[in-house]
């Protein structure tokens, strides 16, 4: 040390104050700059490659090759809505005067008569989770009540708070939350997703002095977790699963915790392979580094909340576990309320109290908003309310027993058929497969052509089956079972043949090195949900 400092002191010497101060600020802030672009939440690498791409699109000829694929893709998306809705007309402009009763209810059925796909027979993946016409009927009334109320008027619409806060206690308790537990109703589980990511943010600055929260999640958990980080400038640690299990990598999570880890995410089950990550594991993690540990449940929480009632063993993953401090579960899944309703659920009011919202200095007045809506629909709260009375406790569980049940008896038959494997050991309702002797995109080509609806993964391809009531239905299961023993020996003939069709361009997007490129397909995508046709509109 006294070398270096008789260094440093004979180097600055000859120099004035002024260039001391100017080199010293001066090598500061490079250092900072340098840490700051070497330690991003991209790596070096990914950012390399994406530079290296960007510029590549630059060069005429490649870019005009993309920009002639883009325009064909964007005419396949808009044709195949056009093909959905069966070619009939589009109302652009307003009627010159309003509709009857009747021809309006006509045309309301006549759209959702378009598709190709049979769900209400279970022909789907997940999507719609039950189909009861009593309970329709029952729930259309419901909502016709309290269609106009907003429970951001509680001193106007006190019943349908009392019916929030009702819904919200009940699944805390069946999530074993202790009398400090507490949460929100949201639209979604991405909007619960969303306020649990806002609040651990707001927490970790309040309370932590974290001036840039980090999120550590596994790879498998939902887009949601990345789109509040998006949303609410936070930064994703994606953490590796392990690849026997499919769940996510303990020993991994460990390393990705810093002194900006805001909180840590585990799924309950995941979306992609239904396995369930060790929630009493990051928990512990939790614990021991004193971070809030959040369990997605969003996809089977009404499942899984059922599961030891129906005699299914499964290992603790809510409230009862120590350093469980949030957890988001979807009604209208499992729950089998209408879509708009999921509950997000915290084991202290600390932690709600820093997703609410407050304005204390709008000329309007005090504003509060305990998540994303102001105005929120009360008939969406009554209609899950009166769900969760139809169905009590009895109804959830026999339903849980069903559900469960089909699963398993789907994945075991699976599990005996050549060529195919399974991901991982679902816990739940949910399986993936995935084939080692041939592209599974041509099976789900395949059983697409049979009416059959499933979702295709990616990294590694694979595809998903989220089972619902309606494949515990007599013979359902089995129908899809032995629809694809058929497919399977057709493909086994050659198990070299590549995919076709729409699967052919999916497969593609999972080899495309350019991500920004599957971006821009997927942007595509979502403008023809909202395609109409440019000549004038039709008055009918």
């Amino acid at each position: 040390m006294e070398f270096v400092r008789g260094y440093v002191n004979n180097s600055c010497s000859k120099m004035e104050p002024w260039q001391i101060v100017g080199i010293t600020a001066a090598t500061v802030l490079t250092g900072v700059w340098f840490w700051e672009f070497l330690f991003q939440e991209e790596s070096l690498v990914t950012r390399g490659k994406k530079t290296v791409f960007k510029l590549a699109r630059k060069i005429p000829a490649i870019s005009q090759r993309i920009e002639r694929e883009m325009k064909k893709v964007n005419e396949g998306f808009e044709q195949e809505v056009i093909h959905r809705n069966q070619g009939n007309p589009y109302i652009t402009t307003l009627p010159e005067k309003g509709k009857h009763r009747k021809e309006i209810i006509q045309q309301v059925e006549q759209y959702l008569s378009f598709g190709d796909y049979d769900w209400k027979d279970g022909f789907v993946s997940g999507a719609v989770y039950n189909y009861n016409l009593d309970l329709i009927q029952l729930l259309t009334e419901v909502y016709g009540l309290a269609s106009y109320t907003n429970p951001l008027h509680p001193d106007v619409f006190p019943g349908v708070c009392k019916m929030e806060a009702e819904v919200v206690r009940i699944t805390a308790n069946l999530f074993h939350g202790g009398p400090d537990s507490c949460g929100t109703m949201t639209t979604g589980g991405t909007e619960s997703i969303l306020m649990a990511c806002k609040a651990y943010r707001d927490y970790a600055r309040t309370e932590r002095g974290v001036c840039y929260p980090e999120i550590v999640i596994p790879v498998t958990a939902h887009p949601a977790f990345s789109k509040a980080a998006a949303y609410f400038g936070l930064r994703v640690k994606h953490v590796p699963v392990d690849p026997d299990t499919k769940a996510v990598d303990i020993r991994a999570m460990r390393r990705a915790i810093s002194r900006s880890t805001c909180m840590l995410v585990g799924s309950a089950p995941n979306y992609p392979y239904g396995t369930v990550d060790d929630i009493q594991a990051i928990a512990a993690l939790g614990r021991q580094y004193n971070i809030p540990v959040h369990v997605d449940a969003c996809l089977g929480g009404f499942v899984i909340a059922f599961m030891a009632k129906a005699g299914f063993d499964l290992p603790a993953f809510d409230f009862s576990v120590p350093g469980v401090t949030s957890i988001s579960a979807d009604t209208h899944k499992y729950g089998y309320a209408p879509k708009g309703s999921s509950i997000v659920l915290y084991s202290e009011p600390k932690f709600r109290h820093c997703q609410f919202y407050v304005s204390t200095d709008w000329p309007g007045g005090v504003y509060g908003s305990p998540n994303i809506s102001g105005s929120r629909a009360g008939g969406i709260i009554a209609a899950c309310w009166a769900t969760m009375m139809y169905f009590g406790l009895e109804g959830y569980v026999d339903a849980t027993k069903k559900i469960v049940e089909t699963t398993r008896y789907i994945e075991k038959r699976l599990r005996t058929m050549d060529g195919l494997f399974v991901f991982g050991t679902p816990a739940t309702s949910v399986l993936a497969v995935g084939s080692k002797v041939f592209h599974i995109y041509r099976l789900s080509d395949a059983l697409c052509k049979r009416g059959w609806n499933l979702n295709p993964l990616q990294f590694p391809p694979g595809l998903h089956l989220c089972v619902t009531y309606m494949h515990t239905a007599d013979g359902v299961a089995d129908r899809f079972l032995s629809d694809v023993e058929e497919e399977l020996a057709i493909i086994l003939k050659d198990p070299s043949k590549p995919v076709e069709g729409k699967f052919a361009m999916y497969g593609m997007s999972h080899s495309i090195p350019d991500r920004s490129i599957v971006g821009d397909f997927t942007r595509f995508f979502l403008d023809s949900m909202y395609y109409t046709p440019a000549e004038e509109g039709v008055n009918m």
